[in-house]
């Protein structure tokens, strides 16, 4: 059974001008059979949070085996160091390289039985989601839905190199999620 735990629910905040004054990723641990894999490690401001929940769950992050990274994005990418000895993957076609990474192309990719990374471009071009088949199926979104609003209203990210591939995008976790894990807030069920 594969179970899905959040080590740190990230936020947004915007100035009137819609500026971003903070930013800060969710940050998923998947658990599929041996396998301890992390959606988007944050930003170092939420290490705390992060280690806290390793200690809560009683998973060591060196024992992480993976890191997916939906893109390359400072505020997704932040503790990556925190998991020395994993494997990062980050979709192909980005113009920040992520040192010690490795690019998949394509539109999956399986990462294990029952997770796979989904190219959901639109934020930016390299930018993938990551599907999982559990009790329900789960998309951890990042900033494909950055919050709650855009896929409720379906907007795309404020931030974005493509607004028409952001929308497909947002149709393809639309079409598949019961539960949505946007890349900066709380998960939502979809009423799918």
């Amino acid at each position: 059974m594969i179970q899905l735990d959040i080590l740190a629910v990230g936020d947004l905040e915007r100035g009137e001008d819609g500026t971003i004054i903070k930013a800060d990723s969710t940050s998923v641990l998947i658990r599929a059979g041996n396998r301890l894999i992390v959606v988007d490690p944050s930003t170092e401001y939420m290490r705390p949070a992060v280690k806290t929940s390793f200690r809560q769950i009683g998973v060591f992050p060196k024992d992480v085996d993976t890191v997916i990274l939906t893109h390359a994005h400072s505020d997704h990418t932040g503790n990556l160091r925190m998991y020395p000895g994993a494997r990062v993957l980050i979709h192909s076609g980005g113009d920040t390289p992520v040192p010690g990474s490795e690019t998949v192309d394509g539109s999956e990719f399986a990462v294990c039985p029952g997770v796979r990374m989904v190219h959901t471009p639109g934020h930016c071009p390299e930018h993938s989601s990551v599907f999982v088949d559990a009790d329900r199926h789960y998309v951890i979104a990042g900033d494909a839905i950055p919050l709650e609003s855009n896929f409720r209203r379906n907007i795309p990210p404020r931030i974005n190199t493509d607004p028409e591939a952001a929308l497909k995008s947002i149709k393809k976790i639309r079409d598949y999620a019961d539960v949505g894990m946007p890349g900066h807030g709380f998960p939502f069920m979809t009423d799918r």
